[in-house]
């Protein structure tokens, strides 16, 4: 009697990402003036400054905010190249989203300090979800959704893509995210699909965002990237690997520590080449003491 086949190797490798202790960690972008944005996110957008660092041999600065600490909380990493003040935006970057308990409130602040409201606080088209947009001092839209109290006020981060299916596949089997919910509205010409590491109203998501036709985008220079914490950046680049093979995209950076840091990290870029850096769950607790 022939014996029974093991299971496929990469079968059980495919299984890791759902295992995984995995959440969003921060967003990191570049911007022209760090005080001038920092300014902006804690006095307008009610963000706290956590932490800021000045790598002078590097010629480079960085800044870390959020609605809580980085333990615990999705926050934003603030890039400044010293002497670039500009930079291209790009087609493909969406916007970022802030929950908040009174978004009227909060735009009449942002207002007052002379912030750009690009969409005025108002319910949804065809529903019942009060939003609103502004734009940061770099150009970065900012999305306010009025809703319920929330452990995770920076709750979304929303990139173009150019086959939404693909892109849901790719980020359920790569990085082990769910599928949320989808929305499709023929009468705008897009569709959405948000996915996550838990319910929506409690923590951060990707929103992918897929309009009729358009399947390329520029990425500009501006936005960099997420990134989401692993417990084995080896094995999740294996399986980040396997599912390029199968959907496009490709590994940027090897599994290993970084020089200087010793924080073990990889990164990769999906199908329409936004993107990640998985980063080591216990080095990056270490590097925040």
């Amino acid at each position: 009697m022939a014996e029974a086949e093991p299971a496929a190797p990469s079968a059980e490798l495919l299984e890791w990402p759902k295992k995984d202790k995995r959440r969003f960690l921060h967003a990191v972008y570049r911007v022209g003036d760090l005080d001038r944005t920092i300014k902006f996110y804690t006095e307008c957008l009610g963000m706290k400054l956590l932490r800021k660092r000045d790598i002078p041999e590097e010629k480079y600065s960085n800044a870390f905010l959020g609605f809580g600490p980085e333990e615990s909380h999705f926050v934003v990493e603030l890039t400044y190249n010293y002497g670039v003040d500009k930079y291209d935006i790009g087609t493909g970057f969406g916007h970022f989203a802030i929950a908040t308990e009174d978004v009227y409130k909060l735009v009449e602040n942002i207002r007052a300090k002379g912030g750009n409201v690009t969409r005025e606080p108002g319910p949804v088209k065809g529903g019942s979800t009060h939003i609103a947009f502004v734009k940061d001092p770099d150009g970065y839209t900012f999305e306010l959704i009025q809703r319920g109290p929330t452990p995770e006020p920076l709750c979304q981060v929303m990139l173009r893509v150019g086959d939404l299916e693909r892109s849901i596949k790719f980020y359920e089997k790569a990085l082990g995210m769910q599928f949320l919910r989808k929305v499709d509205r023929p009468e705008y010409k897009f569709t959405l699909a948000m996915m996550g590491y838990g319910p929506e109203l409690e923590n951060t998501v990707l929103e992918l965002t897929y309009n009729y036709g358009v399947t390329e985008y520029t990425k500009g220079n501006a936005y960099a990237q997420v990134a989401i914490s692993t417990d084995d950046v080896y094995k999740s680049a294996e399986v980040v690997n396997l599912v390029t093979q199968e959907l496009g995209g490709k590994i940027t950076r090897p599994p290993g520590p970084i020089p200087g840091i010793n924080t073990k990290i990889t990164s990769f870029l999906d199908p329409d080449g936004w993107k990640t850096v998985l980063v080591d769950n216990e080095d990056f607790l270490k590097e925040l003491q």
